[in-house]
């Protein structure tokens, strides 16, 4: 049998308007089609973040409900809700709406990063006091956090959080490079990461913006899996804009060219050893 893949697609993410790239989901309706078109392209998750009516972050659990609720009668694919949506200072709501929609799985993020492509730059806040209540929420609730690692310090910060006995393995990491501010996405950085995670982890890696090529084959290459999508690319190639079905086709072929298979939904629960 061939080796699994699981190819997570980030749909809409956080900052790139509609009006500069028309084809970001950004509606329920919007995000719940492009979801099902990256499932036929190859993809077991997506990693949701909610727009408003004017297009800004919005944390509401209405929209994310609505959104998973669609995506539900169209397949079974993994949905992932973030758990920061850019809006920093609303700890109470992060918990609250996902504590409601008590996922299989969400975006957990333990450290706070000074983002600098900002204008201004800010501060993505992740206090030590919230991150303990996150903590408790997903043991609580048995929600598997998927650990998003911006840079080499914040496995530290997991390592501490694992002693305490907040946080139990198996983990799951999503390594999110080339964010300024964060760990510059080169092929020898991804290999440094990959060697510093607890042993019997799973990890997923992807790379911001023209970035996104070489570390979806390095990922491939070391025996991870991969993230792609709009949220973190708004171009295919020099020139070409992306929609996410491009990007998720793409990394399935790329994982077929290494002899490997795309994961479905199912075998991606099982890899990462998640409820349904």
């Amino acid at each position: 049998m061939k080796e699994k893949r699981i190819i997570t697609a980030a749909l809409t993410g956080a900052m790139t308007p509609k009006a500069k790239c028309p084809a970001v989901p950004v509606t329920p309706e919007e995000i719940a089609e492009d979801a099902y078109r990256c499932y036929k392209a190859g993809a077991a998750m997506v990693h949701l973040h909610m727009r408003d009516e004017n297009d800004q972050p919005s944390n509401d659990y209405a929209l994310f409900e609505k959104t998973i609720r669609l995506i539900r009668e169209k397949c079974d694919i993994i949905c992932q809700p973030t758990s920061t949506g850019k809006i920093f200072d609303d700890y109470d709501v992060r918990l609250d709406y996902i504590s409601k929609l008590n996922p299989e799985i969400c975006s957990y993020d333990s450290s706070s990063l000074n983002w600098m492509s900002g204008n201004p730059p800010y501060i993505m806040a992740f206090p030590p006091s919230y991150v303990s209540k996150q903590n408790a929420l997903m043991l609580r609730q048995n929600i598997k956090p998927e650990i998003e690692i911006f840079d080499i310090g914040d496995l530290g910060v997991i390592d501490y959080y694992t002693k305490k006995g907040e946080l139990k393995p198996p983990f799951h990491f999503q390594l999110v490079m080339g964010v300024p501010g964060g760990i510059p996405a080169t092929v020898e950085n991804l290999v440094i990461l990959k060697n510093r995670l607890p042993e019997n982890c799973t990890w997923s890696a992807t790379g911001i913006s023209k970035n996104h090529l070489p570390i979806m084959y390095a990922a491939i290459a070391l025996g991870g899996h991969v993230r792609v999508g709009m949220e973190d690319t708004n171009f295919y190639s020099k020139g070409i804009p992306a929609t996410n079905e491009l990007l998720v086709a793409r990394a399935a072929r790329v994982i077929r060219e290494f002899d490997c298979e795309p994961a479905t939904p199912d075998e991606a629960r099982e890899i990462l050893r998640i409820r349904k």
